[in-house]
């Protein structure tokens, strides 16, 4: 009798021990009793009542990524293309999630599916490859609000690859090669135009300064030319004055007259007037030279003659 007991109590130990259960952070069990919906177990202890409470759902609370494989689309031009996405979501209500829908990934992406291709199906393939931010936002805006009842808050909706067919991508990188080509001829052009442009200046700027040189040094040529010219009527002025206060002779202005004669006549001028004052000083000059030269030849006797 006594070692039936023990069994019991060991038994009715273990059961309790195995009706402990400790829920974690970030998890929620939902409890059924009976087969129904009983509770939702948070962060804890909790006990169940052996054999008629069970834990029918662990729910992760924390945020999930879902990659889903990439969908055929088409555009409103009839392209067809393959496109990935990626869901970011977190489920806020244990209980919905539970009993809402059955399989619930499933039916996320299926819904991710059909929305893609009723947006993309609006728009040609430039404005799909340029409007992802469009497509993310409506997207996540029709999946919130289709996942609702179900417990389930879409909080991203991002599209990863968008792979148009290869003879697309091939006109695409054609096109893009050409547009890079006339970019590059007009940033050329452009700096050739500045190129030129500053060339201009340049040499616009250096002939400037060079005739503003010659200009300077034109006027310094002219003031030393002005200067040297009065200098020198200023020296002739001041020997003349010197000359007329002291009082020259006839003789003397005779003399300077013939001086300046004799510097004309060794020019190269063909044909000279001479003025009849100066003739005729020429004249006498020259008779008293002829005179003194006769004199000079004159020849002398030795003897007298005897009478």
């Amino acid at each position: 009798m006594g070692i039936v007991l023990i069994l019991l109590v060991v038994l009715l130990a273990v059961i309790v021990i195995a009706n402990i259960k400790i829920v974690p952070q970030a998890h929620t069990y939902i409890i059924e009793r009976f087969g129904g919906y009983y509770a939702t177990w948070n962060v804890g202890l909790h006990i169940k009542v052996p054999f008629i409470d069970r834990i029918a759902k662990k729910v992760n609370m924390k945020e999930h990524v879902a990659d889903f494989p990439p969908q055929p689309v088409i555009t409103k031009d009839n392209v067809t293309m393959q496109i990935d996405t990626v869901i970011y979501y977190q489920i806020t209500d244990p209980k919905l999630f539970a009993y809402g829908v059955e399989r619930p990934m499933m039916a996320i992406e299926n819904l991710t599916a059909t929305t893609l291709r009723n947006i993309i199906g609006d728009l040609e393939l430039d404005e799909t490859l340029t409007s992802r931010d469009m497509v993310n936002t409506k997207m996540r805006s029709i999946l919130d609000e289709a996942t609702d009842p179900w417990g389930i808050k879409i909080n991203r909706v991002e599209l990863k690859n968008i792979m148009p067919p290869a003879e697309i991508q091939d006109a695409m990188e054609r096109q893009m090669k050409a547009e890079r080509e006339r970019r590059e001829s007009i940033l050329r052009a452009e700096g050739e135009k500045k190129s030129a442009i500053l060339r201009a200046e340049g040499e616009k700027e250096s002939a400037i300064l060079r005739a503003e040189a010659k200009k300077q040094t034109a006027i310094k040529e002219a003031e030393g030319q002005a200067e040297a010219i009065i200098a020198v009527q200023t020296a002739i002025a001041d020997g003349i004055r010197k000359i007329d206060e002291a009082k020259p002779s006839k003789e003397y202005l005779t003399l300077k007259s013939l001086e300046s004669f004799e510097k004309a006549a060794d020019g190269k001028a063909t044909k000279i007037i001479i003025p009849s004052e100066i003739q005729g000083i020429a004249g006498l000059t020259s008779s008293i030279t002829e005179i003194a030269r006769g004199d000079t030849n004159k020849p002398t006797s030795g003897k007298k003659k005897e009478g």
